[in-house]
């Protein structure tokens, strides 16, 4: 019987002697290539703003109201209008700023506003009839001199807890350091002037106090006068201290 390859009705047939000399008669049929994966939709990007802008501004108006009624600018000194910076503006926003940066993973930053937002509810509070701090120094609604030498325990205080801030923040920026080197005076001469009342110790506390009010504005328009919302020019320098990554130190 001879052996004939050819074409049968469209099929190649291969004699044995075709066969052998295809290598690839004998082999293991081959699986088609996997196909790569579709790529998966990129997971959408939450941007989330910094928050310390806010908070400086909050920081620095309640000063800037105080101060100014320290100095007694237009003849107003009875401190009460301080309230309402306070409490309605400092000390809300700086307690939700202080929120924002912890969960930001912002310890330091979430210290000093969530702190600084219980003192401006605070200081608010001591001028509050409801509360009644005033009255319980007082005789025959006559404030007393107790009162005054309370206040002034209170601002030094937080004279003392705004110096450790101050120390904590010399790896910070510029404008963090001098807002609280000037606030750790500033409260200083205030509560100096409760015990022993000097007209240049008040006077010294409201100009250290507007000090602190500057540096806490540049710091708040440096960082959100930003290349989207204003011009090159206009814009603030941050005047970061330390650029080393904080984690190495």
């Amino acid at each position: 019987m001879s052996e004939k390859s050819g074409n049968t009705e469209g099929v190649t047939v291969l004699t044995r002697g075709d066969s052998r000399n295809n290598g690839h008669y004998f082999s293991h049929p081959t699986s088609p290539e996997p196909r790569a994966a579709p790529p998966q939709p990129a997971a959408p990007v939450h941007q989330i703003g910094d928050p310390t802008p806010l908070g400086m501004l909050a920081y620095g108006t309640v000063f800037l109201c105080s101060s100014l009624l320290t100095l007694g600018v237009g003849g107003v000194t009875t401190p009460n209008l301080v309230l309402v910076f306070a409490m309605f503006y400092g000390g809300i926003s700086q307690t939700l700023v202080g929120m924002w940066e912890f969960y930001l993973g912002h310890t330091f930053a979430a210290t000093v506003f969530a702190t600084y937002g219980g003192f401006n509810f605070s200081y608010g509070a001591l001028y509050l009839p409801e509360i009644g701090l005033a009255s319980a120094y007082s005789v025959n609604g006559v404030v007393t001199e107790e009162f005054t030498h309370a206040v002034g325990i209170y601002l030094a205080i937080w004279c003392l807890i705004t110096g450790l801030f101050f120390i904590g923040a010399l790896r910070t920026t510029g404008p963090i350091v001098w807002t609280l080197g000037m606030t750790v005076i500033a409260l200083a001469c205030l509560s100096a002037n409760c015990f022993n009342v000097d007209p240049h110790l008040g006077t010294a506390g409201g100009a250290f106090g507007l000090a602190a009010t500057a540096g806490a504005y540049y710091g708040a328009l440096s960082g959100f006068y930003s290349r989207a919302s204003t011009f090159e020019q206009i814009r603030l320098p941050p005047v970061v201290l330390a650029y080393s990554d904080p984690q190495s130190a």
